[in-house]
């Protein structure tokens, strides 16, 4: 059986990518599928189809904060609100990015989701970074100094732009066969479509 390609658009400083996040590698072991890790910026995203952050509605807001904690709860992962929310996660997601060429664009993405939405580090600044970078056993001066290249900020640029001509609205948004999932409630769906 060949393997499923999937999709994974998210911004960093999305609770409920973190929470999809956190789901991402058992299902892709469970049905052999390869993960794309692409992250993209939420807010061109959002301007770009007409969207606005939950978070503006403020009984909404509120909601969310239960509705996190009951999904954390469900998965078994930690998670707390981040104190630093919202943040610019730009450069982390660069970094993200400038991980590709190792092959631990993944592992470096799940350890800033972590560190966002588990540890409540501020992952906008570079001494943050670094650490993190650290703690995946990567060279932080290497990454640090790549997101500053062209290359990396147009990769950054270019999935946002596929992502909203995919359809893409919010985050999370995976993406199987060209089919559209939005949302860590969805998984059920996408894991439907990686059996098929």
């Amino acid at each position: 059986m060949q393997s499923k390609h999937l999709d994974f658009y998210f911004d960093l400083s999305s609770p409920y990518s973190y929470l999809a996040a956190t789901q991402l590698d058992a299902l892709a072991k469970k049905y052999a599928a390869q993960v794309a890790w692409k992250p993209m910026v939420l807010a061109a995203v959002f301007k770009a189809q007409g969207n606005v952050m939950p978070a503006v509605c403020l009984p909404k807001a509120q909601y969310m904060i239960k509705d996190l904690a009951r999904w954390a709860e469900e998965y078994g992962v930690p998670f707390r609100m981040s104190s630093h929310f919202p943040l610019p996660t730009i450069r982390a997601m660069r970094l993200v990015i400038a991980a590709e060429g190792s092959g631990q664009s993944g592992v470096l993405a799940q350890r800033f989701f972590a560190a966002m939405w588990d540890r409540d580090l501020d992952i906008s600044k570079d001494d943050v970074l670094r650490q993190l970078i650290g703690e995946c056993g990567l060279n932080a001066d290497e990454l640090m100094a790549a997101t500053e290249t062209a290359s990396v900020k147009d990769k950054l640029r270019a999935y946002t732009d596929e992502a909203i001509s995919r359809g893409v609205f919010g985050a999370p948004a995976l993406v199987v066969d060209g089919e559209l999932f939005w949302g860590n409630d969805r998984l059920h769906f996408l894991e439907k479509a990686l059996a098929k």
